[in-house]
């Protein structure tokens, strides 16, 4: 089956689902909204790709995926949701011809979880809905962001809102962002980063500079010590090098791997860690792998960041 016949049939599978009533949550269960202390929210948008589209996908397939984790989690000895109630939304409703309007529901969905005081996670879908979700937690945030790509244009493809340019638009909400694990940016990308100063950590460094294996400890370090206050994180899954994570659509050479990441995850979790989301998986079947490791990924993140 090739790729579009792929998609089709994974789109057929949702609104069955619809139909028949049943309702994927994250873990394969849901406890009442008002017992919950994080909120999912699945954004199935990917209206601005630019290369491998389907992301639109990856949400319903990481709460799929996320019915087969083993709910102990060895590294903290304990069962996580047991003290941290998860509920999943129904997919967001999106606008396909209005990034614009995406964004603002992102927005008012993340606002609205907040206000309840709880913690949104959301799942992508295409790197662009992160900017709403910043936008939505109406408070500064520091933001660290796991990613390939530095993502600062201006504006890509007739767009200021593009899954290239989301991180331009968080700047401009917030002066204090961290990049990881970059290794891919335009000349435009480079003259904003030198010119404002960006930290970013590039992927060929934090290699260079591992430790039997590991990043080191001084790079991990570093990276803790550039957030304050609130944090908002973003994992943007070509983050991981494609041998991890080959269910994406703009792959790059070069990544971290799982335990880089967790390893930086483990570091900020000391931090006030108001939110994440995880973005730009694109379901490969009959592969699971990438969609997999996002959802074990979101429940290691909300054990490290929320579970007491």
């Amino acid at each position: 089956m090739g790729f579009l016949g792929v998609c089709a049939q994974l789109w057929i599978m949702n609104e069955l689902s619809k139909l028949t009533g049943v309702k994927k949550t994250y873990l394969g269960f849901q406890p009442s909204f008002d017992d919950a202390k994080v909120v999912v929210v699945p954004v199935p948008y990917d209206a601005t790709a630019s290369y491998g589209s389907g992301t639109r996908y990856g949400p319903s397939a990481i709460i799929e995926a996320s019915s087969q984790l083993e709910l102990y989690d060895i590294e903290l000895g304990k069962n996580t949701c047991d003290s941290l109630p998860v509920y999943t939304m129904d997919e967001l409703a999106i606008s396909k011809g209005s990034p614009e309007k995406t964004l603002e529901t992102v927005k008012q969905a993340v606002g609205r979880i907040r206000e309840l005081g709880k913690r949104p996670v959301v799942l992508g879908g295409e790197h662009s809905i992160t900017s709403g979700a910043v936008a939505g937690l109406g408070e500064k945030v520091s933001v660290l962001q796991i990613d390939a790509h530095a993502d600062l244009r201006d504006s890509y493809e007739g767009t200021k809102y593009s899954h290239a340019s989301v991180m331009r638009r968080i700047h401009e909400m917030s002066d204090e962002v961290v990049q990881v694990g970059i290794r891919s940016m335009s000349d435009e990308e480079a003259e904003f980063a030198k010119e404002k100063k960006v930290d970013i950590f590039y992927a060929d460094q934090l290699i260079q500079n591992k430790e039997n294996g590991r990043i080191s400890k001084g790079d991990i370090e570093k990276i803790a010590s550039k957030l304050t206050g609130n944090l908002y994180v973003t994992v943007d899954v070509d983050g991981f090098d494609p041998s991890v994570v080959p269910g994406t659509g703009t792959p790059e050479p070069g990544g971290l791997l799982w335990h880089d990441v967790l390893d930086i995850m483990r570091a900020v979790s000391s931090k006030n860690v108001v939110g994440f989301d995880i973005v730009e998986v694109l379901p490969s079947p009959p592969f699971r792998t990438s969609e997999f490791l996002a959802a074990k990924l979101a429940y290691k993140m909300m054990g490290y960041f929320w579970s007491t």
